[in-house]
């Protein structure tokens, strides 16, 4: 180990002329390497590398946290990156030697972006490097114009190319030589050699480094491929990379180029010439521009006062004011001036100020934008300026919880807009400051556990099913595990991985090993969902940036950490889709007729009965944050009746807080409790003596131990970072404060122990009620304009059908009518109708354009209704329509307002087109008859067919919408069901262990977890899900498929935090099954109309390919005929028995009619006994040993039982 001495030049005394790599990749390359930053650091520091070059393909992403864990190991950091040069094949590295030169490289690399990319590759022009040469240093390889020409046959032709790199960057110019066993190479370092002394200019040894140690070669290998594409074993792929390319200690260098002793020293030297230091760690604020005869400081100063008047005159108007109106006011005067004093201390009105600007832009342009969150809600001043909504004095919000006057940081307000604005609102900032000063920053997307192994398995050549075997046994709970941890949760995982004798135990070591090194790898670049920077002057003076290839779209290159290291203030524009909603609801609601004074969801009162019983009620799907299932068990119990309670109920639920629920809802139900100190009553009140917010943690302490705000601030952050030697001293603080409020050691510390634990998990209560009220707002329009709320929510669903399902359940629950789409009647979106009734949206059918519908909404404003599809077909733009979107319209039975059955419409389909493309066709050319356009094709009377079977019509409206909406596949089957079904899925109710039930559902779903499936069954009433263990599901796989039915036989189980039970798999049937064994016959009502002279041969037809089918078991079919006259039953003969199959029963339904048909059944299973209910018995089952597991118990169970249709 070498110790270092530092000098003038940032180099150590010890590493006097010791080679210095210039060429490392790191894995924000993104394609190549696996250099990771914190290893490639330790390896330097243990070897006692002087220095250290980060040379990125393309990019600087990673040079902030490069250079920052350099200085930290004592290593001096070079910056770099590797370009590529006129095009994606030739490349050149450059090295920043002052801060004029990183700028250069900065706009270099940024350049490539915005103006040289090829096929999206971005290339730098060799101009543009001449042109822009001042302090950078040059290092042309093999792959540079030079080496390139080198290589040729005519070796001479790269002097011209070298006089232009010369004639500009001078003796800033060196030929970069390596010995890696890749072709070429001898050969370059003869020629290059004799051009270096020819030009007198130097050679530098280079090892192009892409991995740390030799052994990670073949993991490196398998990045490329992963980037490429390819295959590792696959011979046809680019080889361009050697196992040689790692970091290589100095001695292993100097060795290798002992025959040429200046490349290594042309290392320390470049090393030396090269000392950028990066400033971190400040802010730069762009302009805001401020009115003549102000400072930005007095203009700040008096937007605030008059923001405040407009605040208070509607908090508090003018009109209702008292005598005591001068107490009510002096708070606010007092909050107001300590802020404004604060934050012009700290330097921070210009942020507040842009703030201000595009949240008034947004609310003036029609974006709606959220109350504020995070603990920006808790500043005055960002009340009065109109950035956030929530007064900060009625809610107890505090300022020093945003800003802490003792700790200066940055502001940071996380402002919500809603998401179809929220790109508007960036286009503001930029045009306003400048595109080149504007940018959204980078995010590094890295290989996570599953799909390192998927990849790595692919790139090996192993087989897909394996990989996929393993990448499901890494849980998803928690989430995040890495490979290593998943490998201690999860017992089968270790086993393939760990153990020879299981078969696939080679194959998966294989791919654990590789995976285990590529894991967390960065993998692609993106662009923050929220963040957004604003430079003072152009972006590069700070970051690279990228952007699309025509040069918008820009993006900073540094992530979020990096890019405020670098001197950028960030702000974040979050799109929250409630907030769309709440803007479409509102739109909606304000054109109804019967609303004459416009709604403004920012004044709607707080204390609304209606809306809390939404709480109360546990109504709350589609209200924000309290959708989930646990959320409305809470509220069913709670029922909260105030603002303050909500803010409560959304800091509690999350894990850790949620334990202490029940003991709230005892509280504030009236059940008894002590405060640990008087003190804190005034604090603790609002939630009942629990600690619920990091701000009471904060009042606490100034309370009951005279900290102030912003040492309370500090406390609490040192109480969440758990510092032991910091939280001894803040407790001796605490009791020395406390002693002086004559408050005892004891109570004292016990009082600190309880605000510790509160701490950690403490909610930031401004961020709460911001999002409280958000909830309550969507909770008042449902309480008070649910058809306007509903549609809305549904339409911002729209592209998910699964959660539209859901919602319109939701409707249904709550007396709202759902319409099928109409093309008389729906917008593209969903709509209100009237305050009962919403129309289904016709830009929710699956496989229609907004263009189209578009079109089709146009045409009937402009014209009036569709009469019929002739007229429909006429009046639409074939061109824009196609035969496809007008089948997926006549299937979702958005045509059946004109009156006509969907098979007749389908039928007439092709006659209406045709007759539609003539009439353009005549009107196109001019033919016109004597008394005007001619007449067209002929409309024949549509030929009476039979509708569609309820099979059919159903299942183009899940085609078509996703759901079923005029009826659900189960139905027709439900009269043979209640036979031995006793219970529908919503009226199932917990069983005791051992004893089991029977149900019947609709296949909706079928999930592979690691240890078990999950099957969700859907019968129109409610879902449940039946989980098995593989191997038992291995037993029914051929009965249990997807979209069909199937009765199930199992235990039903309550699930923690879940409203509604599971159940687990015993058996399963589908119902050929069970009519095989125990349907007795068919019976046949025969009505008048079907009495026809065919009768006898139509039956003939349909039962003939039934009477005798192998392997099936047949039932005889009985025809009642009852009359006013007479009745009668009629039995078929034995040769006409037939067998039971769904399609069989099918063709009787289409023919009779559904109504027409029923099975009888004889009961002697246990599953059939339940046809009568009063019969229907639990069976008496001992339980099972205690050592015994479920599954076991199960197996035990069926083994002793007889078959259930035995």
């Amino acid at each position: 180990m070498v110790s270092h001495v530092k000098l003038a030049d940032g180099l150590s005394r010890d590493s006097f002329m010791q080679f210095v790599h210039l060429g490392i990749y790191t894995e924000f390359s993104i394609s190549e390497s696996i250099v990771r930053i914190p290893d490639l650091v330790k390896v330097a520091t243990n070897d006692g590398m002087p220095a250290l070059a980060l040379t990125d393909l393309s990019n600087l992403h990673a040079a902030v946290k490069f250079y920052e864990k350099c200085l930290k190991s004592g290593i001096k950091p070079i910056l770099g990156s590797t370009i590529r040069l006129n095009d994606a094949d030739h490349r050149a590295t450059l090295l920043a030697m002052t801060k004029k030169g990183w700028r250069s490289l900065t706009e270099l690399v940024s350049e490539g972006y915005i103006s040289g990319q090829q096929l999206d590759i971005p290339c730098v022009q060799k101009d543009w490097v001449l042109n822009q040469h001042e302090d950078l240093i040059v290092l042309l390889g093999q792959h540079s114009d030079v080496g390139k020409m080198l290589l040729t046959s005519n070796p001479q032709k790269a002097e011209p190319l070298l006089q232009e790199w010369v004639e500009k960057f001078g003796n800033r110019v060196y030929l970069a030589i390596t010995r890696t066993d890749r072709p070429g190479e001898e050969a370059f370092i003869q020629e290059a050699t004799k051009l270096a002394v020819k030009y007198n200019i130097g050679v530098v040894a280079h090892n192009d480094v892409h991995f740390i140690r030799r052994e990670d070669y073949e993991a490196h290998e398998a990045r490329v491929c992963i980037a490429d594409g390819y295959v590792l074993g696959d011979k046809r792929r680019p080889k361009t990379y050697s196992p040689e390319q790692y970091l290589k200690p100095a001695e292993e260098m100097t060795e290798l180029f002992k025959d040429i002793p200046s490349a290594i020293e042309n290392t320390f030297h470049i090393a030396k010439r090269c000392n950028v230091s990066l400033r971190l760690g400040f802010n730069d604020l762009p302009d805001y521009p401020i009115p003549d005869g102000h400072t930005i400081d007095t203009y700040f100063e008096h937007l605030c006062q008059v923001g405040l008047e407009e605040r208070l005159d509607f908090l508090y108007p003018i009109s209702n004011r008292g005598e005591n109106w001068s107490d009510i006011r002096k708070p606010y005067d007092e909050r107001l001036a300590f802020e404004i004093k604060i934050i012009l201390q700290m330097g921070f009105p210009g942020y507040f100020l842009i703030v201000m600007d595009f949240i008034q832009w947004s609310k003036g342009n029609g974006v709606p934008v959220g109350p504020g969150r995070g603990s920006g809600a808790g500043s005055l001043v960002a009340y009065s300026l109109k950035i956030t909504d929530l007064d900060p004095l009625r809610y107890d919000l505090l300022f020093e919880r945003f800003l802490n006057p003792e700790r200066v940081s940055m502001p940071d307000f996380d402002v919500d807009f809603c998401i179809a604005g929220r790109d508007r609102v960036i286009d503001y900032v930029a045009r306003t400051y400048g595109r080149e000063a504007v940018s959204q920053i980078a995010t590094f997307g890295t290989m996570a556990a599953k799909g390192a192994i998927r990849d790595v398995a692919r790139v090996l050549g192993k087989s897909y099913g394996l990989a996929d075997r393993i990448s499901k046994m890494i849980p998803t709970k928690p989430l995040g595990l890495t490979l290593e941890e998943s490998i201690e949760a999860e017992p089968q995982l270790k086993d393939i991985v760990t153990n020879p004798s299981n078969p696939d135990n080679d194959d998966a070591s294989e791919i654990w090993e590789m995976a285990l090194k590529l894991e967390g790898i960065t993998r692609n670049t993106g662009k923050h969902a929220g963040g957004v920077v604003i430079a003072p002057t152009k972006l590069t003076d700070y970051s690279a940036v990228m952007c699309d290839a025509d040069g918008t779209a820009r993006v900073a290159q540094f992530d979020k950490d990096d890019v405020e290291s670098a001197g950028l203030v960030k702000f974040d524009f979050l799109g929250l889709r409630n907030l769309t909603v709440i803007e479409d609801a509102i739109k909606h609601i304000n054109a109804r007729p019967d609303i004459t004074k416009p709604i403004d969801i920012t004044y709607i009162p707080l204390d609304d009965s209606k809306a809390y019983s939404i709480f109360a009620e546990a109504n709350t799907t589609a209200v924000f944050q309290f959708e989930s299932v646990g959320m409305k068990k809470m509220l069913k119990e709670a029922r909260p009746s105030k603002f303050e309670e909500i803010i409560a109920f959304v800091s509690l639920y999350r894990p850790g807080p949620m334990d202490l629920i029940p003991d709230f809802i005892f509280r504030m139900h009236g059940g008894e409790f002590e405060y640990l100190h008087p003190l804190l009553e005034k604090v603790l009140e609002p939630t009942y003596g629990i600690m619920v917010y990091q701000e009471q943690v904060m009042q606490a302490a100034q309370l009951c131990a005279g900290y102030t705000l912003g040492g309370a601030d500090l406390l609490r952050r040192a109480m969440g970072k758990k510092k032991v030697e910091e939280m001894v001293q803040q407790r001796q603080t605490f009791t020395e404060g406390a002693a002086l409020k004559e408050i005892d050691n004891d109570t004292a510390n016990h009082i600190f122990d309880y605000m510790e634990k509160f701490a950690g998990y403490g909610f930031n209560k401004s961020h709460a009620a911001a999002y409280a009220l958000v909830a309550y707002q969507t909770a008042w329009l449902k309480a008070h304009y649910p058809a306007e709320f509903m549609s809305a929510v549904m339409t911002s669903e729209m592209q998910n059908t699964d959660n539209v399902v859901f919602i319109i359940d939701d409707c249904r629950n709550n007396n709202l009518e759902v319409l099928p789409p109409s093309v008389n009647m729906s917008l593209y979106n969903f709509h209100a109708s009237d305050s009962k009734t919403i129309v289904y949206g016709l830009g929710a059918i699956k496989g229609v354009g907004e263009a189209a519908m578009q079109s089709v909404i146009d045409s009937r404003v402009q014209e009036g209704p569709y009469r019929d599809l002739f007229d429909f077909c006429h009046r639409i733009d074939l061109k824009k329509i196609n035969k496809r979107t007008l089948e997926a319209l006549i299937r979702s039975g958005a045509l059946d307002c004109l009156g006509i059955e969907r098979s007749s419409l389908m039928a007439q389909l092709p006659e209406a087109v045709q007759a539609a493309d003539q009439a353009r066709s005549n009107r196109e050319t001019g033919i016109m008859d004597l008394f005007g356009e001619v007449e067209e094709v002929q409309r024949k009377p549509a030929k009476p067919l039979k509708p569609w079977s309820d099979e059919v019509r159903l299942k183009g409206e899940k085609d078509t919408l996703g759901l079923y909406l005029t009826g659900h596949p189960i139905d027709v089957y439900r009269p043979e069901l209640k036979s031995f079904v006793s219970q529908r899925i919503n009226e199932l109710t917990p069983t005791r262990r051992g004893v089991t039930t029977v149900f019947a559902g609709l296949v909706v779903d079928v999930a592979n977890f690691p240890n078990r499936m999950v099957i969700t069954l859907d019968d129109g009433t409610a879902r449940i899900e039946v989980s098995a263990n593989h191997e038992r599901f291995q037993r029914f796989k051929d009965i249990v498929q997807a979209d069909k039915v199937v009765v199930i036989e199992g235990e039903i189980y309550e699930r923690e935090g879940f409203d509604r039970p599971m159940g687990r798999l015993s058996k399963a049937f589908s119902l050929n099954e069970i009519r095989q064994k125990r349907a007795n016959s068919i019976q046949i009502k025969l009505s008048p109309e079907h009495i026809t002279k065919t009768l006898t041969q139509d039956i003939q037809n349909i039962l003939v390919p039934y009477c005798n089918v192998d392997m099936c078991s047949h039932i005889p079919l009985h025809l009642k005929l009852d009359f006013d006259y007479a009745s009668a039953e009629l039995h078929c003969g034995a040769n006409w028995n037939i067998a039971p199959l769904d399609e069989a029963l099918s063709k009787l339904r289409d023919y009779f009619g559904t109504e027409a048909l029923y099975i009888e059944y004889h009961v002697k299973s246990k599953a059939a006994k339940a046809v009568s209910y009063e019969q229907a018995q639990p069976a008496n089952i001992p339980p099972p040993p205690s050592n015994m597991s479920m599954e076991d118990a199960m197996d035990m169970y069926q083994a002793e039982s007889n078959n259930q249709y035995s």
